[in-house]
């Protein structure tokens, strides 16, 4: 079953919540919607699944016009972020209540619940209620209930997000195990830059109920179309430093002066945004091109096994993503290496800067 999205609107009392948005989802293919709240997320879903009609614009599924037909009509499932069972039912009955309103024979559900549950390691709770189910078998639980159904459309509305980071993260790596071996389209909400990056498949970056972006999540992590793209796409946010382009060097506010490595010489010279992300500050240099910044530090943030150090220069903050734990006082003065060899260059509308081929060659990065 394909899925596409033409020329999208969604218009709630005269606020729009999309934009023309036009996406097309292959067979088979799983896709994460990355975006912050009131991205479009979760309105963006919600007019997939038929909840909701668009104000403009069609839903073609399997080339067929859906656009007006409700969400009973459609094969489609939905699993959100609160764990929504059936207080009253078993994990079993929770399970199978899709297969049992479709009339399905007995054996059938029997063989379809225990496959399900064994998938996701819940075959052993088959008899109890949900309030006797942790927080991680509860949502186990209703993940079940939607893929018992064999649902052409599976939606995904953050269903993590209220789980603890361990569980978090073994549930993520079943689910990209799951959609492996089915066919149908799965659509993931997130908020989380990381999560994207391991769920991996296709990512649609929204912004203020537009697409800015869909493709591959690696190309689309490593290609940012533009700078709300690479900004949405980076955790913490990508460091933007505005700069001027000469023909030979780049300089920062007409003080921090630096050679452009090859590729960026090939740029026209005028004013840019420079890009670069957290992770690629160091506090050693790396290279010899590395540019050592004095700086001094804002604040350490301590999380898990990372730390996201906020210092400032004299003429601009950068935030540095650490790995482990590192310890710093308030106005500690350092040295930071900056990578001018990882530059994005963005224009001042925004938008990435194509670096032009080498005459006779092809440009790369």
């Amino acid at each position: 079953m394909s899925l596409h999205l033409q020329n999208i609107d969604h218009i709630v009392n005269g606020v729009p919540h999309i934009s023309g948005i036009d996406l097309a989802l292959e067979p088979g293919s799983f896709n994460v919607l990355l975006g912050r709240t009131l991205a479009g997320k979760t309105t963006l879903m919600r007019l997939m699944a038929g909840l909701e009609p668009p104000t403009r614009g069609k839903v073609i599924m399997d080339g067929k016009d859906v656009t007006n037909v409700s969400v009973r009509k459609r094969n489609v499932s939905m699993v959100y972020q609160q764990f929504i069972n059936y207080p009253s039912l078993t994990v079993y009955d929770n399970i199978a209540s899709p297969l049992k309103l479709a009339k399905q024979p007995k054996s059938e559900i029997d063989k379809r619940v225990g496959e399900i549950a064994e998938m996701l390691h819940i075959e052993q709770l088959l008899n109890r209620y949900p309030q006797e189910l942790s927080g991680g078998q509860q949502q186990r639980t209703a993940m079940g209930r939607a893929l018992v159904k064999d649902a052409d459309l599976i939606l995904f509305d953050e269903p993590l997000v209220n789980l603890d980071y361990k569980l978090r993260e073994e549930l993520r790596d079943e689910l990209r195990e799951l959609f492996k071996a089915r066919n149908c389209i799965a659509v993931y909400a997130t908020t989380e830059p990381n999560e994207a990056l391991a769920l991996g498949g296709n990512t649609a970056v929204l912004h203020e109920g537009k697409l800015l972006q869909y493709g591959p999540t690696e190309q689309v992590y490593r290609e940012p179309n533009g700078r709300f793209s690479a900004e949405m796409f980076s955790e913490p946010p990508i460091n933007i430093v505005p700069g001027r382009l000469t023909d030979s060097e780049i300089t920062f506010d007409q003080s921090l002066h630096f050679p452009c490595d090859d590729k960026l010489k090939r740029l026209e010279p005028g004013d840019y945004d420079f890009g670069v992300r957290a992770s690629h500050l160091t506090l050693q240099p790396q290279r010899a091109d590395d540019l050592a910044l004095d700086v001094h530090v804002d604040v350490a943030e301590i999380s898990g096994s990372e730390t996201f150090l906020h210092v400032h220069h004299e003429r601009f903050p950068l935030v540095l993503h650490l790995a482990g734990i590192h310890q710093f006082s308030v106005n500690q003065p350092l040295k930071v290496y900056f990578p001018t060899h990882q530059l994005y260059a963005f224009d001042k509308q925004g938008q990435t800067v194509h670096i032009p081929a080498r005459q006779g060659g092809v440009a790369h990065g």
